[in-house]
């Protein structure tokens, strides 16, 4: 068995680097940026007013109550059409532009308006300094300032600062585009009813869903039987369409898969024995230059094996500086029990945050065949090799949400 680190770093060095991509920004979410964003110009363009009130000259306002002369109204979107003088202001709405001669303004709720032969007239209840609700030109990006380093993932909020500079198309690494395969004469697929041997084939939906929630472009390649030249046309047409390929099944040494033999003779593949329980067998080489990993066939260790090894090896394809899950300690409610066997564990537990610190407690059966007590998850716990950790004891849980 070799240690997971060794086995990580392997598959992460024969990765292939991020690809620089340009894409609309609509489909931007999720990606991270291939160079840095420059504002072409400055948010916001103009001042403007941060209320609905009155456009004022601070210094009319100077032992308040005053009274104005309102001479106009200026809503967002419209141009100025006047200067606001000694003794005036203007009826000015949020976000519209601030009037030349006025550099403050009164939120409406301290002004109350009045009418008479004279004209409009505004009495404003308070003194106010200059600047008061005012927004300057360049207050949240200046012309030419570096709006997100290269490297920046975006989320909705970067979404929207781009589009508030204009930027329709977004220099990004590509998101990688991943093909799943499974074979087996045992697997079924199309809702039928099982013959003796048979089983339903869950790792494939449920590798999609991992690719999906990790944000990556998951490819269904279906269910192929075992027949050595179907594998390999589905092989060959994973890799030549797909930035990756996971297949399922047949890895553990002393296998005899078609898979294995299909791989061995098309790719360059190492095939691993990793000391982990779940997960131990691993295949992972390349074929065409396309990463292939090869996951075990139990649903669980699938699954897990997706979380260390291929989960963080996208990411990175992808160009994000942060490739795993967060790793944090916690308590254990309950006690964790294991055997000594030369390998590092990962328990399913539930983790809650209560007191000031996170809990953890088992999900449920610990087989690799149990897949329920994986969907009840929230995280995996690190058990060292030895006896387990009891009630109390601190351990190190990988959050999966």
């Amino acid at each position: 068995m070799i240690p997971l680190d060794e086995a990580q770093a392997h598959v992460r060095g024969r990765c292939p680097a991020p690809v620089a991509t340009t894409v609309a920004l609509d489909g931007a979410l999720g990606l991270v940026l291939a160079e840095a964003v420059v504002a072409p110009e400055a948010v916001p363009p103009f001042a403007n007013s941060a209320m609905d009130g009155f456009a004022v000259r601070a210094a009319d306002t100077a032992g308040a109550p005053v009274r104005l002369a309102v001479v106009g109204t200026l809503a967002a979107g419209a141009a100025p059409g006047r200067v606001v003088g000694p003794g005036e202001a203007i009826r000015i709405m949020t976000g519209a532009p601030m009037p030349p001669g006025a550099d403050a303004v009164v939120m409406v709720e301290r002004t109350s308006v009045s009418g008479s032969l004279e004209g409009e007239q505004v009495e404003v209840e308070v003194e106010v300094p200059v600047d008061n609700h005012v927004r300057h030109a360049g207050e949240d990006l200046e012309s030419g300032q570096v709006v997100f380093p290269a490297g920046t993932a975006l989320g909705p909020g970067q979404v929207g600062v781009l589009a508030s500079i204009n930027l329709g198309e977004v220099p990004v690494y590509r998101r990688p585009r991943v093909g799943v395969v499974s074979t087996g004469d045992e697997l079924v697929a199309d809702g039928g009813v099982l013959a003796p041997g048979q089983i339903r084939d869950s790792n494939r939906p449920g590798l999609l869903a991992l690719l999906a929630e990790s944000g990556f472009d998951g490819v269904d390649l279906g269910l192929v039987r075992d027949d050595e030249s179907a594998i390999e046309s589905a092989l060959r047409a994973g890799v030549g369409t797909c930035d990756a390929l996971l297949t399922t099944g047949g890895v553990s040494m002393g296998d005899f898969d078609y898979v294995k033999v299909v791989l061995d003779r098309i790719g360059d593949m190492r095939w691993m024995q990793v000391a982990i329980r779940p997960a131990k067998p691993l295949a992972f080489g390349t074929v065409d230059g396309v990463p292939v990993f090869g996951l075990p066939g139990n649903p669980v260790s699938s699954m897990v094996s997706f979380e260390l090894f291929v989960r963080p090896s996208l990411r990175a394809m992808a160009g994000h500086a942060t490739t795993e899950r967060p790793l944090v300690r916690a308590v254990v409610d309950g006690g964790m029990p294991r055997r000594t066997d030369g390998k590092v564990h990962f328990a399913r537990v539930v983790v809650e945050y209560r007191d000031g610190a996170y809990r953890v407690s088992t999900s449920g059966g610990q087989g690799s065949h149990q897949l329920t007590a994986m969907a009840d998850a929230d995280g995996l716990a690190v058990l060292p090799d030895g006896d387990g950790v009891a009630e109390g004891d601190e351990v190190e849980v990988l959050l999966l949400r």
